[in-house]
């Protein structure tokens, strides 16, 4: 993959540090980790890749619930009695095969981009469910007796939010990739990437109070890039003068979203304001 071509995607701001993790995880055909807390644009980056790539993109959204199988196939036996039940012929076990994300993406003819989201969500035994799958490319089905093998090997791309540590034997599969939160250079593209036209002040207010808010000592959620965005929009709506932004904090409901932390940050610019917190 050309680098020049992500790095002028119009959506997708990367450094160049990503660009290279991308380009090694596609030429060695290892899977691309992402770490980063959130608003550090993973998940938009299998986004971007497939876009730029022109491939179709696979997402399989991890929860705390889901289990490695699930991303390969499920087979749904209730449907199959409750079939069986109504005179229906089940002989055809294929039928009643559904295959997941991962499953997909191995039959798909051409090749995918596939984005495990969040793994860090999952139990601590997921990631290493599925070293098998990862390496060799290909499952069992038991109930068909068949082994489906990928049809092209997909472009593979997890994200962690660095809440748990992943297991070693996994770690040692992958390309691994830490996205830093963005500086003020790199806010300032992502910004001019969403807006067509906006004014430089409103930026520059609006820039130094978001990162002001973020080093408050003790703050539970710091704010992410796309709370950024939408206090913006938001800021723009509402017709605010730049100037009014760090004394009022207009909106910030928009920027931040616990109680406390607006209890926090309120202190921190006015400390002569006390508030209540219940």
């Amino acid at each position: 993959m050309d680098h020049t071509h992500l790095e002028n995607n119009t959506s997708y701001i990367a450094s160049q540090d990503l660009l290279d993790a991308v380009n090694i995880a596609v030429t060695l055909q290892k899977p691309l980790l992402v770490k980063g807390e959130p608003g550090t644009g993973k998940t938009m980056l299998a986004h971007a890749v497939a876009e730029t790539m022109n491939k179709p993109l696979y997402i399989w959204n991890i929860k705390s619930t889901t289990k490695a199988q699930d991303g390969l196939y499920t087979y749904d036996v209730v449907q199959r009695l409750y079939d069986s039940q109504f005179g229906e012929n089940v002989d055809d076990i294929s039928q009643y095969i559904h295959y997941g994300k991962m499953g997909e993406a191995f039959m798909a003819n051409e090749q995918v981009i596939l984005l495990i989201d969040e793994i860090d969500k999952a139990d601590l035994e997921f990631p290493n469910d599925l070293l098998w799958e990862m390496d060799q490319m290909e499952f069992y089905v038991k109930e068909t007796h068949q082994t489906i093998r990928a049809k092209q090997r997909p472009i593979v791309i997890i994200t962690s939010n660095a809440e748990k540590e992943l297991p070693d034997a996994f770690l040692r599969r992958c390309i691994f990739h830490y996205i830093e939160f963005p500086n003020p250079d790199q806010m300032k593209k992502i910004i001019h990437a969403h807006f067509d036209h906006i004014d430089d002040e409103l930026v520059k207010q609006t820039m130094d109070t978001f990162y002001r808010i973020r080093d408050v000592k003790n703050i539970s959620k710091r704010p992410s890039t796309s709370e950024l965005i939408d206090w913006l929009r938001a800021l723009i709506a509402g017709g605010v003068d730049p100037a009014t932004i760090r004394k009022n904090l207009p909106y910030s409901g928009v920027v931040l979203k616990k109680d406390q932390d607006i209890a926090l940050v309120e202190k921190e610019f006015h400390p002569n304001i006390r508030r209540h917190v219940r």
